[in-house]
């Protein structure tokens, strides 16, 4: 299962209990070419909502958002190294951290695939 929000990260089941947490392809291509990622430490709890992380581009630096609470249980290192595996790979090899401790009913309120397909094209 994956959900999105409408500020445009993703959340991803994994095993036991694990969370993946990414930015969507289409923040990606808005944010243009990443040079630069502000990875949240492991250990670090999040509120929904809350800035999870900083990405920058040559257009600017941009917070991304935590989709919904959860403690960090690890982040993804590559990115330091390589910040555009977020542009080639988004959704995929550039995600940013695994969260635990998810409320399943904070998950309600993200959209599935179709849905936030439509939200992109009503407010892009």
């Amino acid at each position: 299962m994956i959900k999105y929000s409408e500020e445009h990260q993703w959340i991803k089941a994994c095993d036991n209990g694990i969370w993946e947490v990414g930015i969507t392809a289409y923040a990606a291509e808005e944010l243009g070419e990443l040079n630069f990622v502000e990875l949240p430490k492991v250990g670090d709890e999040f509120a929904g909502g809350q800035p999870l992380c900083v990405v920058e581009s040559v257009k600017a630096a941009s917070d991304v958002f935590a989709p919904v609470s959860g403690t960090v249980t690890e982040v993804n290192l590559a990115l330091e190294k390589n910040p555009a595996l977020l542009n080639e790979s988004p959704e995929e090899a550039g995600w940013i951290c695994r969260f635990k401790d998810v409320d399943p009913t904070e998950l309600d309120a993200l959209m599935d695939r179709p849905a936030y397909e439509a939200y992109c094209q009503q407010n892009g």
